[in-house]
């Protein structure tokens, strides 16, 4: 049975969504530069060539961070402080993630096109 601390809910469930929308941007990458669908940054959607690359690289690092999310759920399943304490920190690691992946994958871009900017 499944703990329901949010500690370990909110890592595992967003690390489970993080693994299937990076799985389906890779399967299913957008062909061209919209404002709708895909990793989307002034960065990435500079022009075509970066917009491939950012939507291929950003899927692969989702997964690999959604692994680690839900990896990082384990913690909740060990620890279980009390449910606003769970909240916060299960959210503090979600909002990391968050950064990280956009920190990544933006340092990447700008080191693959250094001649674009």
């Amino acid at each position: 049975m499944l703990p329901e601390n949010s500690l370990f809910l909110i890592p595992f469930s967003s690390g489970v969504i993080f693994i299937i929308a990076g799985f389906i941007m890779l399967k299913f990458p957008p062909k061209k530069i919209n404002s709708i669908y895909g990793y989307r940054t002034n960065a990435s959607m500079k022009n075509q060539e970066r917009w491939d690359f950012a939507q291929i690289y950003s899927s692969k690092k989702m997964m690999k961070i959604g692994t680690s999310l839900a990896f990082s759920a384990l913690i909740g399943w060990i620890y279980q402080p009390s449910e606003n304490i769970a909240t916060i920190l299960g959210l503090c690691i979600l909002l990391s993630a968050i950064i990280f992946l956009i920190s990544m994958v933006e340092k990447k871009l700008k080191s693959k096109f250094t001649k674009d900017l």
